[in-house]
């Protein structure tokens, strides 16, 4: 299936799509953020594509950068065989974007990864908060101004609840 998924993309989502790249069976498809859902729920609904199988979540944090994060999805489909890469860059002053969670329940978790080791925030995520870190945990450790350096004891300011 040979660039099938990114030429669909391209003719359902011509403004959304920002770049494609294509080699050696990998998709990859640059987004514009505000339209994740819509174009999640085209690429697991599609006929052709299928993509049922959320792999993997990560973000990517380019410091410096204008859009300073990038959520990437590993999208897989278990019918066709094929697979996608899908990125939106996330901005440092509003790092939220929609979350997937509807369309591929399997993301719950990971987004609460990139949450809780990010600091991007999943608009209607039914239970967005820290996953591995400890509530009074300051800062997002995998952020590459993150000081090396920080130590923070754990403290618990109030018993928890049973």
């Amino acid at each position: 299936m040979s660039r099938l998924a990114l030429t669909k993309l391209k003719e359902a989502f011509p403004q959304t799509v920002l770049t494609t790249h294509a080699g050696r069976g990998d998709e990859t498809a640059l987004i514009a953020r505000e339209e994740v859902k819509a174009v999640s729920r085209f690429l697991r609904d599609d006929v052709d594509l299928r993509f049922d199988l959320p792999v993997d979540l990560t973000c990517v944090d380019y410091l410096g950068q204008d859009s300073r994060f990038e959520v990437v999805y590993h999208l897989y489909s278990t019918e066709k065989k094929h697979r996608i890469r899908l990125k939106a860059r996330v901005p440092q002053d509003d790092p939220v974007i929609d979350s997937v969670v509807e369309i591929w329940p399997g993301f719950g978790w990971p987004e609460r990864e990139a949450y809780d080791l990010y600091g991007i925030r999943f608009a209607g995520h039914p239970d967005l908060r820290r996953i591995l870190l400890y509530d009074e945990f300051v800062g997002h450790p995998l952020r590459k101004d993150y000081p090396k350096e920080g130590r923070q004891p754990l403290i618990r300011r109030e018993a928890p609840e049973a």
